[in-house]
């Protein structure tokens, strides 16, 4: 049975602790290693690592540092199937789906190559007689991340490559439910030539998050995982003087108004709603029909795809949609659909009793539809996290837009028109952080930055791209004046023009 390591300055290091957890792969139920949980020494051991080879790094020229991230995404390329396929062991998705994450990932590391443009400052000549100022952007220093299980390889990558970039050293805590991928990709970075030190990674459980949040050479952390645990991980960060961001839940509604494509429609709730298995912040878990009619259209045209949903373990080519990663998410979901049922909505399509053959102990659940929920149903306000799809009936547009600006989540957010109007006014007004058009995913390419409104986000900086820049690096503005001949004795007011 393998043993899951830590990576410490630039070596393998088997943890030490007395307590530890197995890995599963959950398209059989069978466990497939052993993850140790680290201690706060071992953590302490990392930071270290990181605080020594913060000046080399740090002080090393952006061009030289995007070099090595050339060479990393060199090695991202060539070995994405490699990455996808352990992804898919231990979290479950499909193969097709994990390279999407992978590419997701790499396209990061992309945007981190130009840190030698992204890193330029700005400069003003004569702001006062023979007085020059310049602004310039400088690396925090040890920064960490905390890391979810349902994007292993990409959500890391959203992290470290552009904190690295700007000269931060970095220690990563990749989840516990599936660290083989980050561990692949660290392996790739090594392979790269990084510094030792100026990647570390640290596995466990609270013990780890708490030493992290709590370290006062950590300067700032990254998190990505549910509301209660970003809303902790930013309050116990920012109160040890931490710089924080902390990506929460989402419950992500698509409009469908009365002149939308309704094909078109059906197909983009099909891969948003049941893509992953609906394990994504930016999956969409509530349609949002126009009118009754809008809404019956809706649903006859969902519920044979739902059914028809092809599930099965990423080994399966042809699976669309794979197991939940862990047996407690799989018992979670099918509590949610028996708990639909109670409060009366109306269950078109049932995933729960979903068998397959010779996968008996995976943690499959069927695709889920349900029909005429309400907003006052634990269905409509909980993040389900799993494949259950609600259709939420709307009298009117205003009433659409009302509903999804009432909800506590503000992450993603869709409609589907043909009426520009409609989408522009949508675009305008909605209180979520990412708004896409007739696009049911509306991920913010690599170069824009990725963040939510609400409580689908403490701090007050989105993650990648531009605020990723800004998170990872402080502002320094420095005003300028050499000696001339001319003396003009002591100046006892504030600095100006006059």
């Amino acid at each position: 049975m393998e043993t899951i390591q830590n990576a410490i300055n630039g070596a393998l290091v088997t943890s030490s602790s007395a307590r530890s957890q197995p890995v599963f792969n959950p398209a059989t139920g069978e466990e497939s290693a052993v993850l140790p949980l680290s201690t706060a020494s071992e953590l302490n051991d990392a930071v270290a690592a990181a605080k020594a080879a913060l000046p080399g790094w740090s002080n090393m020229p952006p061009l030289k540092r995007a070099r090595y991230m050339f060479k990393f995404k060199e090695m991202l390329d060539a070995h994405a199937a490699d990455i996808a396929r352990a992804i898919s062991k231990e979290h479950g998705k499909t193969h097709d789906d994990a390279m999407g994450e992978v590419a997701r990932g790499i396209e990061v590391v992309e945007f981190a190559c130009g840190i030698p443009h992204l890193l330029k400052g700005e400069f003003s000549r004569n702001v006062g007689p023979a007085i020059d100022s310049y602004a310039d952007r400088q690396p925090l220093g040890v920064v960490a991340g905390i890391t979810p299980f349902n994007f292993p390889a990409m959500v890391p990558l959203w992290m470290y490559p552009v904190a690295i970039a700007c000269g931060n050293t970095f220690i990563l805590k990749p989840s516990e439910r599936d660290p083989s991928a980050p561990m692949l990709v660290y392996d790739l970075f090594r392979q790269a030539g990084f510094p030792d030190g100026v990647l570390n990674v640290v596995h466990g459980d609270k013990e780890v998050v708490d030493a992290i949040l709590d370290h006062p050479d950590i300067k700032a952390v990254s998190f990505v995982g549910s509301t209660p645990i970003a809303h902790y991980v930013y309050s116990r960060g920012t109160a040890a003087g931490k710089r924080v961001q902390a990506l929460g839940g989402a419950k992500n509604h698509m409009v469908v108004m009365p002149d939308a494509d309704m094909d078109k429609a059906a197909d983009a709730l099909m891969g948003a709603g049941y893509g992953s298995a609906g394990e994504r912040c930016m999956a969409i878990s509530v349609a949002v029909p126009v009118g009754e009619e809008t809404a019956d259209r809706l649903v006859s045209a969902l519920k044979p795809k739902v059914e028809a949903l092809k599930i099965g373990p990423a080994t399966d080519s042809e699976a669309e949609m794979g197991p939940l990663v862990t047996k407690q998410a799989q018992e979670r979901v099918l509590g949610y659909i028996d708990k639909g049922v109670e409060e009366g909505a109306e269950l078109v399509v049932d995933g729960r009793g979903f068998s397959l053959q010779g996968y008996e102990n995976g943690y499959f659940v069927g695709g889920t539809l349900f029909d005429r929920v309400t907003t006052d149903m634990t269905i409509y306000k909980e993040e389900i996290f799993g494949p259950v799809l609600s259709v939420v009936r709307t009298n009117s547009y205003e009433e659409a837009v009302s509903m999804i600006d009432k909800h506590e989540y503000g992450n993603g957010t869709a409609i589907f028109t043909r009426n520009g109007d409609a989408a522009r006014d949508f675009a305008d007004r909605i209180e979520v952080g990412m708004v896409g058009v007739n696009v049911p995913i509306p991920v913010p390419v690599a170069y824009h930055s990725f963040g939510g409104w609400k409580r689908s986000l403490f701090g007050d900086h989105s993650i990648y791209g531009p605020e990723g820049i800004r998170f990872y690096t402080r502002l320094k503005t420095v005003t300028t004046r050499w000696p001339d001949d001319i003396h003009e004795g002591a100046v006892f007011t504030f600095p100006s023009m006059k």
